[in-house]
């Protein structure tokens, strides 16, 4: 693919997703009153902007259209920072205005192709554009995605989105790519007489911000996975093993008396390439049994099919076992590709 043909106003009939990670404030601003700022965004652009739900101080803005109805809605957001810039100003005694910033973010196994060879790539960008461009070293948590941070004029940030486009199209993402997902603000935790009571909707349990999702969600992704701090890991385990209809062996009375019914199990499926499917299973099953062990819930890996370079998985208990598993299979994910040094 030809770079310049990418960067050229017409664009190409390319259609591109691209992922920014907004503060609450910026949120606002883009949304604007009662929404009119977006909606002249979605009008203008002609790109498809979504905004992350949840109380979050983090929120992912997805922007998915034709290259250059990315870079319209790019335009219109890094421009609308600069006006708040000079909003902020005008109450403020500071002299020199700060550069407009914005945050994408992108699957780890693009960010070398973003970074080139000893650096080559970003260093071009950079020079070209005029704006600073840093790719995060350390992933997002929970996530298989980097942060990458651009700073600059408004005409440089546009200039070097329409780079950083061009190397997205020309080197895909490699393998499971595990999204990024903010955190929420800390569920509130109910304890009556030192028992812990479910909630059948959020399913929330002592301090862990686990939302359980029922949306599908696309290959690779971890369902209602959020960041759980190792500490609690506990605690979602003693849930997780009082909501399993499969009891642990010399576990007969409940972990938790305040939870009367098991709620019914179900079944989620997720779809992982076949050169990552060891790190999982770990040598003689230890990793996958214990996964089990673990999360409570019952877990197949289906055989591999002949010309697929994919395996299917499937987690089989209540929300708490099922999520616990999905947090369980998502370290392993990270930590192996991690281990993998820079991609």
């Amino acid at each position: 693919m030809e770079p310049n043909k990418v960067q050229s106003e017409g664009g190409l009939n390319v259609t591109l997703t691209i992922r920014l990670l907004m503060h609450g404030k910026e949120v606002g601003s883009i949304i604007g009153k009662k929404g009119e700022t977006v909606k002249k965004m979605r009008e203008e652009s002609s790109a498809r902007i979504n905004i992350s739900e949840g109380n979050c101080p983090e929120r992912i803005v997805t922007i998915t259209g034709p290259t250059d109805a990315i870079f319209k809605a790019f335009a219109m957001i890094a421009y609308k920072f600069e006006e708040d810039i000079i909003n902020s100003m005008s109450n403020s005694p500071a002299t020199s205005k700060p550069p407009v910033t914005l945050r994408l973010v992108v699957p780890a196994s693009q960010c070398g192709s973003l970074i080139g060879k000893g650096g080559s790539k970003i260093k071009e960008m950079r020079e070209s554009t005029g704006a600073q461009v840093q790719v995060a070293g350390d992933m997002l948590p929970n996530s298989t995605e980097r942060a990458v941070t651009i700073s600059g004029t408004p005409e440089a940030i546009i200039q070097c989105v329409k780079q950083i486009c061009v190397v997205m199209l020309e080197s895909p993402p490699k393998g499971a790519t595990i999204p990024y997902r903010p955190k929420p603000a800390s569920t509130p935790v109910i304890f009556s007489g030192g028992q812990v009571r479910a909630d059948p909707l959020a399913a929330s349990a002592a301090n862990l911000s686990l939302l359980l999702q029922h949306q599908p969600l696309p290959a690779y992704t971890i369902q209602g996975q959020y960041a759980i701090p190792h500490p609690d890991l506990t605690k979602l385990h003693q849930l997780a093993m009082q909501q399993t209809p499969f009891t642990p062996l010399g576990q007969t009375t409940p972990a938790f008396p305040g939870l009367d019914a098991s709620p019914p199990a179900s079944t989620h499926e997720l779809t992982i390439p076949n050169d990552l499917i060891g790190c999982i299973i770990g040598r003689q099953g230890t990793k996958i049994n214990e996964i089990r062990q673990m999360s409570g819930a019952q877990i197949k890996i289906a055989n591999a099919m002949e010309g697929s370079s994919e395996r299917q998985i499937t987690i089989t208990g209540t929300p708490a076992n099922i999520s616990l598993a999905q947090y369980l299979i998502n370290a392993r994910l990270t930590s192996e590709v991690t281990g993998m040094g820079t991609l």
